[in-house]
């Protein structure tokens, strides 16, 4: 070893090491591929677990975790062949109501795509076991203003009557918060 290369020397050069190697962890290894999902059960049915009425209540966060608001939904999907339209009627804390129709397409692949008024372009939607990730941009209202927002939206099948919902917020690739719901399908006999 060169006589530069001292004790402290190396230490500096393990801790830089290691700082680079969390970075490529943060930065590549956080991802999930839906893969990993393909064993779990139940099984996750999108058009028979939406199909009818489901209730669900949730949360959005800011990109610092603090919750800025809560909401309810009331979901009623109703299934014609390989299209499932679904009504979401939203409730805020603050007393705003909002409405979205997604018309969500089954692909003869397997895959899923939805437009909703709000939606920019199409979502793209892949089930594998117990779990769903939809990835598409929404149009939101902040402050007077109108942002296209990506969601890299994972939903996953606890049992028959409830899923769990995390979708990721992000803006020029930076994330801008979160949302979380829970959903239960009503009219489920157990």
């Amino acid at each position: 070893m060169p006589s530069n290369f001292t004790p402290l020397r190396r230490h500096k050069m393990k801790s830089r090491f290691i700082v680079v190697l969390s970075l490529c962890f943060v930065l590549w290894g956080c991802s999930t591929s839906i893969q990993e999902y393909k064993e779990n059960t139940p099984a996750f049915n999108l058009f028979e677990y939406f199909e009818g009425d489901v209730l669900a209540w949730g949360m959005v966060q800011d990109f610092n975790g603090k919750l800025t608001r809560r909401f309810d939904v009331k979901i009623r999907g109703v299934v014609k062949g390989d299209l499932l339209a679904l009504k979401e009627d939203f409730t805020y804390d603050d007393g705003e109501k909002q409405q979205r129709i997604w018309k969500i397409t089954r692909n003869k692949d397997g895959t899923y795509t939805g437009e909703a008024d709000d939606v920019v372009g199409q979502a793209t939607g892949v089930v594998a076991g117990n779990a769903l990730n939809w990835q598409y941009s929404l149009r939101l209202p902040v402050d007077g203003s109108v942002y296209n927002i990506a969601f890299d939206d994972w939903m996953y099948r606890q049992d028959k009557t409830h899923v769990f919902n995390i979708a990721e917020m992000r803006k020029w690739g930076f994330g801008v918060g979160k949302v979380t719901l829970f959903f239960e399908k009503q009219g489920v006999v157990e």
